[in-house]
């Protein structure tokens, strides 16, 4: 059963792993000061870099875009995967067990070991197939591609390769390669074994084209087969069966190439075929990815909202069918789950009923292109592919036409759309708007009683309203108080161990003005520094901080401090120190004169005289600080 990551163990990898390790199979990075590192951000374009790593401390955060967080959170965004699988994936590189709460349990450590063999026939199969369609034997697939407009480069930057029609080609290359038979057995590259698993087994793929599949990290985990020869008596295309890593349910085409443009993008399209994602990403559609083998379902949306950060900000999915009838059932499946989507959802159908790889071929990459930026909101398809159902030449025909497409239109989330829309079917249909209308708002009712169970007035039990949320403004770099507070809590965040017990009794009394500098302070406390390494100790303040300051403790902490050396960085951090404490000082003595002045001394002597008192030792600690 599996469960939750002991918390431990979660900052035990956090700590294990260098960031700068991982970050560097993602961005070139060069040297930005002492233990800083920078390089062109993997979360938006620029030309400049302006994405900051800082490993000591185990924290990334890009001045640009200001996405920031740890190790763990880079690769979640970067291969969009969850945060345990995250975790497990950073455990397993460094060799470590992982332990799990409520007696739950991870992989198995002789799962990972299986898994990782089966990566890795996967991906010695891949490279045979390339090396395949290189050979004599593999020019049927050469001219396949050719004729479809596909070069050399292309199917290099795809992997496409070769299945020759022999029985045990690839059989024989993984058996010297190491691998036993019944390791074969589970790649579902080969069929035959008998129900016992005794009998001979031989290669799933002949005289096919072969296109890799990847999961959405890049590796292999099965494979697409075309048919190239008419005496193969097999079906057109060929898929890996199900295995303990091909799902197809769960698995896009091409995602391994699309994800960082999706992301960037916030736009998916989503073609039916291998060649038509070659042909989309060859023609600038380079977010077009594809099913295999079946509709687009449940568990590709969650993949798609992963990718997309579908969180009603935006972002887009563009489903491209045949213009046919499979192709218009394709389309109303797809408007089923689109209610899954907080993204706005479009359909793109050439008129003729080409797909993306017949038009790149017939017309160029400009029409591609173009039948992409022609999408149409899908539920406008569904509203008249609905239509065509009904004989709308006849009362009753118009009649149903409007029951069906009523609740259609009712399901169109975007409030100000809908009654457009009711206004469009009204003029389709010939009838009233406002009959059109009524009928709309009706299902529309019947839809939310469905989805809400009767919870309808459930609210308003007179709760008083929660607090508002502290809204937290960007101190300005030019108030040279508010500079300066920045720099200390830099030195706090980056290098606590230069920190004396003196100095942080002295940073913990400090006052901060600005709003957001005050809250990192106060995290600052809360965190508690002791026993903490560097990389816990700008988590835990991480943690302590609102939501929305959280990526401004790393840019904090990632920032570069002016320094060429370590006796240069302790001056500095020392110096940092004392001028914020000095202000302190300062500002002590300004509300202490003003108390001062506002006393009548002959009224409350001893008063006037504590003040007194203290104002000479606020100066003393103010000329010990400066070496006066």
């Amino acid at each position: 059963m599996a469960g939750l990551i002991k918390r431990e163990d979660i900052d035990e990898v956090r700590q294990r792993t260098d960031i700068k390790d991982i970050v560097d199979g993602y961005v070139t990075l060069k040297s930005a000061g002492i233990g800083s590192f920078k390089g062109l951000c993997p979360f938006h374009d620029e030309r400049s870099p302006s994405f900051h790593v800082r490993p000591q401390v185990g924290t990334y955060h890009c001045f640009g875009c200001g996405e920031s967080g740890d190790v763990i959170s880079f690769l979640q965004k970067m291969d969009h995967t969850s945060f345990t699988e995250t975790v497990e994936k950073l455990a397993h590189r460094i060799n470590y067990t992982l332990r799990y709460e409520d007696g739950g349990t991870g992989p198995r450590r002789e799962d990972v070991g299986r898994r990782q063999r089966l990566l890795d026939a996967h991906k010695i199969a891949a490279e045979y197939f390339r090396e395949q369609l290189l050979t004599p034997a593999g020019a049927a697939g050469r001219q396949f591609l050719a004729a479809r407009g596909f070069d050399q480069a292309a199917s290099d930057q795809f992997g496409v390769g070769f299945a020759p029609q022999g029985w045990d080609g690839l059989l024989k290359h993984l058996a010297g390669r190491g691998f036993s038979q019944d390791e074969l057995r589970l790649t579902g590259m080969f069929s035959g074994g008998g129900a016992d698993n005794k009998h001979r087994i031989y290669d799933r793929f002949r005289g096919r084209l072969i296109w890799p599949i990847r999961d959405i990290a890049g590796d292999t985990i099965g494979f697409g087969a075309r048919k190239l020869f008419d005496e193969d008596q097999g079906p057109k295309y060929l898929n890996t069966p199900e295995t303990a890593l091909y799902k197809k349910s769960q698995v896009l085409y091409g995602i391994d190439l699309a994800k960082r443009d999706i992301a960037r993008g916030r736009q998916l399209v989503v073609v039916e075929g291998y060649t038509d994602v070659m042909a989309c990403h060859l023609s600038g559609i380079t977010t077009a990815v594809a099913t295999c083998g079946t509709a687009f379902g449940a568990d590709h949306i969650k993949i798609a909202r992963r990718l997309l950060s579908d969180d009603g900000t935006g972002g887009e999915v563009i489903f491209t069918f045949d213009g046919d009838e499979a192709g218009q059932k394709a389309a109303l499946r797809a408007f089923e789950e689109d209610q899954r989507f907080i993204a706005q959802t479009f359909v793109a159908v050439e008129p003729s009923g080409a797909d993306p790889c017949d038009l790149r071929m017939t017309r160029g990459e400009d029409a591609v292109r173009a039948l992409i930026a022609a999408r149409r909101p899908l539920f406008e398809f569904a509203i008249k592919a609905t239509l065509k159902k009904f004989d709308l030449d006849t009362v009753e025909g118009r009649v149903r036409a409007l029951r069906a497409s009523a609740p259609v239109v009712a399901r169109i989330r975007d409030a100000a759309m809908r009654p457009a829309y009711a206004r469009e079917l009204a003029g389709w249909l010939g009838m009233d708007v406002d009959e059109v209308l009524r009928v709309v708002l009706a299902a529309g009712k019947r839809q939310a009683v469905r989805a809400h169970g009767g919870a309808e007035g459930e609210t308003g039990s007179g709760e008083p309203p929660a607090a508002p949320v502290p809204v937290f403004t960007r101190p300005d770099p030019r108030d040279p108080v508010a500079r300066m507070e920045r720099q200390a809590l830099e030195v706090a965040l980056q290098q606590p161990a230069l920190l004396d017990a003196d100095q942080w009794q002295r940073f913990a009394g400090a006052r901060f003005s600005a709003p957001a500098h005050a809250a990192v302070h106060a995290a600052i406390g809360a965190a508690g520094q002791s026993g903490a390494t560097p990389s816990q100790w700008v988590e835990r303040v991480r943690q302590e901080v609102p939501e929305e300051l959280r990526s401004f403790v790393s840019e904090l902490a990632v920032s570069p401090l002016p320094a060429r050396d370590g006796d240069g960085l302790q001056l500095y951090c020392r110096g940092i120190m004392n001028r914020m404490f000095d202000l302190q000082i300062t500002r002590l003595k300004a509300e202490k004169m003003g108390q001062l002045q506002r006393m009548d001394p002959a009224a409350d002597a001893e008063a006037f005289a504590q003040i007194n008192r203290e104002l000479m030792e606020l100066e003393m600690q103010r000329r010990a600080l400066r070496g006066d």
